[in-house]
């Protein structure tokens, strides 16, 4: 991958790329915030709006084909564009969405403005991890990408407790309104401190579009697609199994969500350091690891310490993405903008695609432990996939 920016990897370049990396990650936060925040809220959207859970857990779907859909459209037109621009564009976008979120005036309101708000999501991602690999060198790429990714692991332990506890004590609209304002702040600072970069007219949609030519960028984005919906499967109804099933009090919510968001930073520091020296073996080892705790995770629901345990485990697996957005970056060739963006719109089909499998089974009877069991089968498929596109590249290399 070339360094379009190319600064140097010495102790003064490193100071300079920490602000960068600050501003590009508070991008990060405000995202994660509102993805997980739905998700913890959901009890409460669903008495404001007086749905069913299962129901209101389609405002998550519809924030995660927003993604979807956005990340590909988005990044193939933003392609040849200064990338500062248009981060600040995608978080000035994302701002206003979540604020007519925060005041959708019915279910059906929630459900398009929460499809709006997924569209910049994935582009968001893919630039600035491009801008942030594009500031170190080559050996050093994933823990970039990590820097960036902490701001949404961070705001697992910051912004979606607060904003859950908010949306507690305030009413769910409040979840959505802080967000908005992260989003604002995002722009300020990519604004003042992200490297002026020049428009690139090398770029072309066509050449973005030549990654969908490759074999291995649709076995990674599969991976991820299918991998990555068990722990959103369990995710999403992790408020309601510690209110029905451990018996907590609402109280914990938040303390139990921001145990998630520690294992998910100190998984993705891990991975990415793992990665670096082990790209294809360290996302091998998060599938296995996340299918093992996956099918343990209903036997740790009767006791809020042995789930919040497996919480924190579930949220050390959920580091894949980093991963995986390096993995694209290596197989993507000249297509990197489209490539890195669609890697977040795969996560999103995951997101998509886990509660709403875990609300069928749900909805069939088996329970809100059963969930897990869920995402134990679709971090199993997940493994296969990744199995089956190292055989095919091994095959590929000996052809």
């Amino acid at each position: 991958m070339s360094q379009d920016i190319g600064l140097d990897a010495g102790p003064l370049a490193h100071i300079k790329v920490v602000p960068v990396l600050l501003a590009l990650a508070m991008g990060g936060f405000a995202i994660g915030t509102t993805e997980f925040a739905a998700m913890s809220l959901l009890p409460y959207i669903a008495a404001g709006l007086q749905v069913d859970e299962p129901t209101a857990s389609h405002a998550v779907s519809a924030y995660a084909l927003g993604v979807v859909v956005g990340a590909p459209l988005i990044a193939v037109f933003a392609a040849r564009f200064s990338r500062r621009l248009t981060l600040i564009w995608l978080m000035a976008a994302f701002a206003l969405a979540n604020i007519l979120s925060a005041m959708a005036p019915s279910y059906g309101w929630l459900l398009l403005f929460r499809f709006i708000s997924g569209l910049p999501h994935g582009a968001y991602f893919g630039v600035a991890a491009l801008v942030a690999a594009s500031l170190v060198p080559q050996h050093q790429r994933t823990q970039a990408v990590a820097k960036v990714m902490l701001g949404l692991t961070v705001a697992n332990i910051i912004g979606v407790p607060v904003a859950t506890a908010l949306g507690q004590a305030l009413g769910w609209r409040f979840g959505f309104a802080i967000t908005g304002f992260l989003a604002l702040v995002t722009c300020v600072m990519v604004f003042a401190l992200a490297p002026r970069d020049p428009a690139r007219p090398g770029a072309s949609p066509l050449r973005e579009l030549g990654a969908l030519r490759r074999r291995q960028v649709w076995l990674t984005l599969a991976v991820g697609a299918v991998g990555f919906g068990g722990i959103f499967a369990v995710y999403a109804y992790t408020s309601t199994i510690l209110l029905e099933v451990t018996m907590a009090p609402p109280t914990v919510i938040p303390i139990v969500m921001a145990i998630f968001g520690v294992g998910m930073t100190l998984g993705t520091l891990g991975s990415a350091w793992a990665a670096d020296r082990a790209l294809m073996p360290t996302a091998a080892g998060l599938l296995i690891a996340s299918v093992i705790i996956l099918g343990a995770f209903p036997f740790l629901a009767g006791n809020v310490y042995t789930l919040a345990a497996g919480v924190f485990l579930v949220g050390v697996t959920s580091s894949l993405g980093t991963v995986l957005q390096t993995r694209l970056m290596d197989v993507a060739q000249d297509a990197q903008t489209l490539a890195a963006a669609l890697n977040h719109g795969a996560f999103n089909v995951a997101n998509a695609l886990g509660p709403w499998l875990g609300g069928m089974a749900i909805l069939a009877g088996f329970g809100f432990t059963s969930v897990a069991w869920v995402g134990a089968g679709l971090s199993s498929l997940g493994l296969v996939v990744l199995g089956i596109a190292v055989w095919d590249e091994r095959r590929s290399r000996k052809a």
